[in-house]
């Protein structure tokens, strides 16, 4: 079986680790919350204690980070650390899924392939649920040996995995996904909300919805309105699932794409705004889905 380094252990890459365990195949984990190392442990992985040092001798290194400075400062190091392209074997597999800006993936994979080293950007949809399950999306970036090759770790994680294009278009379509994801939301929000404030049963509304014109994922698998659906954040106080920091950055990555290519994204731009208010009011690591309280009527 496969040996993984899975560096960075949060609400996403923990699940994700868990899987690649429980499909039998030896994990070494770092996370720099020794906490979260602990929870996998527990479930059998192995930890290192340097994400170099879990990354030396893995057939695959897993990267799942907040932002694309972490991504740098991990796989290139600086004066005082060394990065894992350093480290690991001409043999080794890297995979970042984290969602940061298509340059900095494309720095990272250009330096890996100068020094004969495969890389790929896999950034990934369906939440903090699919990570559990196994059922996430993975967007990848890189050559089609590379594609290849990750299917034995990804196809344990995730129920679709796309090959976007050359190293960095996984990023790209990442952001252009959950900037249409914002757009929805907010949609369905400020829709369901209208129904309320004209005596409709945000449930039935929303039935309504589902199988009409107006019918998509938020409604189907996310609805943002509370005790419409279970086991989802909207129901259990806004808690868990994507936050709405995560949500405005990937807003900020799909604005500075548009900038670069010069496309006209006003919907977009939209979505980052509101999504800004929402946070600077406090609700930063409160579910997306929290966007619904914009449009409630205030007590």
């Amino acid at each position: 079986m496969a040996t993984v380094a899975f560096i960075g252990l949060g609400n996403m890459g923990g699940p994700m680790a868990v899987n690649l365990i429980k499909a039998g195949m030896t994990v070494t984990v770092f996370d720099l919350n020794p906490l979260a190392v602990e929870a996998l442990t527990s479930q059998g992985a192995l930890s290192a204690k340097t994400a170099c040092g879990a990354a030396a001798s893995a057939d695959f290194v897993i990267t799942m980070l907040p932002a694309s400075k972490h991504v740098l400062g991990l796989y290139l190091g600086d004066a005082d650390n060394k990065g894992l392209l350093e480290v690991v074997s001409k043999q080794t597999l890297l995979i970042d899924c984290s969602t940061i800006d298509a340059d900095s993936a494309r720095i990272v994979g250009a330096k890996a392939a100068d020094m004969g080293i495969a890389f790929m950007d896999a950034p990934v949809s369906g939440g903090t649920a699919g990570a559990a399950a196994g059922t996430l999306t993975f967007i990848c970036g890189g050559s089609e040996a590379a594609y290849t090759q990750a299917q034995t770790v990804l196809t344990v994680m995730g129920g679709n995995i796309f090959h976007a294009g050359a190293v960095g278009a996984g990023q790209v379509a990442k952001i252009c996904n959950n900037m249409l994801l914002s757009v929805l939301m907010i949609g369905t929000s400020e829709s369901i909300q209208l129904g309320l404030d004209n005596g409709l049963d945000p449930k039935v509304l929303s039935d309504i919805m589902k199988v009409s014109s107006g019918g998509n994922w938020t409604l189907e698998k996310y609805n943002p309105c509370p005790d419409v659906m279970e086991n989802v954040p909207s129901s259990k106080g806004y808690q868990g699932g994507f936050m709405v920091d995560l949500m405005v950055k990937d807003l900020g990555l799909s604005q500075q794409a548009a900038l670069t290519s010069n496309s006209s994204t006003p919907m977009g731009s939209l979505a980052r705004s509101l999504y800004v208010n929402h946070a600077r009011q406090g609700n930063g690591s409160r579910d997306f889905s929290s966007i619904f309280e914009q449009f409630a009527k205030k007590k």
